[in-house]
């Protein structure tokens, strides 16, 4: 990218600095961006530093590996090659276990908030592998990356680098570049994301912090997140469905929408639920299995997963996760 005279001048009014930058420290990093000028001033109205906002992103540097993954996230593989992916034996007995070792959090999350513990665990598990992987980016210098070079979100990720900043401060954190978290900046067991983790991340241990990678503060959050998302206690996520004929093919979904049909709708249109479900709402769910295309009918809290993650194959993944998990946990 060419710098203008313009651009390196307000940059070293900003700095008040004309001896510590040189036009080579501004080309390897935003500072020269007019985003980052008006973002570090958005910031400054909120009552930020200027001296402190630009000696934090003079060391930013753009993160080529995170605007490649971004353009291949796993929701973009079909159904039949992302259950795989989470649906493990593995994984359900590493669920197993994790829920043994923190019994007595996840019954209080779920006896608090009224969310299975079973879901909970299955988040956990799907997102980190119960905290194995909570990945290794620096959080700040893929926010800023996101926001500055990836122009389909760019007011998405600007608002989460603004989050950021102000959960950093909010949580006494010294240094900004100390997170690491997963490429689209999500932090913790949990993967929250930093709006997430302002608006939903509660100390769930009671030590004054909310921390996200510990365990129990992770647990909460999940359980909270779910509860304030509209998480239906005794209400079902999802049963197959039967067809026939094909007026299906009018009310049928490929993506996380709400559901807005009564089962007695659903009939009228050849679709049958092949078992109990518990649901004020229901719509209908296909997805391209191994054998073929799969329908589901999905309740109210199938829509609250998806408001975790908007894929519905991540969704469904989450639910059967669970059910594999509390079948071999209800077995020893």
């Amino acid at each position: 990218m060419n710098i203008s005279f313009k651009q390196i001048f307000f940059i070293l009014l900003l700095t008040g600095s004309y001896q510590t930058i040189t036009v080579a420290d501004v080309k390897n990093n935003y500072l020269h961006y007019p985003a980052m000028q008006k973002f570090v001033n958005r910031m400054i109205d909120k009552g930020f530093d200027r001296q402190t906002l630009i000696r934090t992103f003079s060391n930013v540097q753009r993160d080529e590996n995170v605007l490649a993954k971004v353009q291949s996230p796993a929701e973009a593989k079909p159904w039949q090659q992302y259950r795989p992916i989470f649906v493990t034996e593995k994984r359900a007995a590493a669920g197993v276990i994790f829920w043994n070792r923190h019994q007595r959090v996840l019954q209080s999350a779920s006896q608090q908030f009224g969310v299975p513990p079973e879901i909970i665990v299955a988040i956990i598990g799907v997102e980190t592998f119960y905290g194995r992987h909570t990945g290794k980016h620096n959080v700040l210098r893929s926010l800023t990356t996101l926001a500055m070079d990836f122009p389909k979100r760019e007011k998405f990720y600007t608002n989460e680098l603004d989050h950021f900043l102000h959960f950093i401060r909010e949580e006494r954190i010294p240094n900004p570049f100390s997170l690491k978290g997963s490429y689209a900046g999500a932090m913790g067991l949990g993967q929250f994301i930093s709006s997430s983790y302002r608006n939903f991340g509660i100390d769930f241990n009671g030590d004054k912090h909310r921390d996200l990678w510990h365990p129990d503060d992770a647990i909460g959050s999940v359980a909270n997140y779910f509860a304030k998302h509209g998480w239906k206690t005794r209400g079902d996520v999802t049963v197959p469905a039967r067809i026939v004929g094909q007026f299906y093919g009018k009310i049928v979904n490929t993506k996380a929408n709400k559901p807005t049909l009564s089962l007695p709708q659903l009939a009228q249109y050849g679709v049958q639920a092949q078992g109990q479900i518990n649901s004020t709402r229901v719509a209908l769910l296909e997805l391209e299995g191994s054998q073929g295309k799969e329908y589901w009918i999905t309740g109210d809290n199938f829509y609250v997963i998806t408001r975790y993650n908007h894929s519905p194959k991540y969704a469904m993944a989450v639910y059967q996760l669970a059910n594999e998990i509390k079948r071999k946990k209800m077995a020893h």
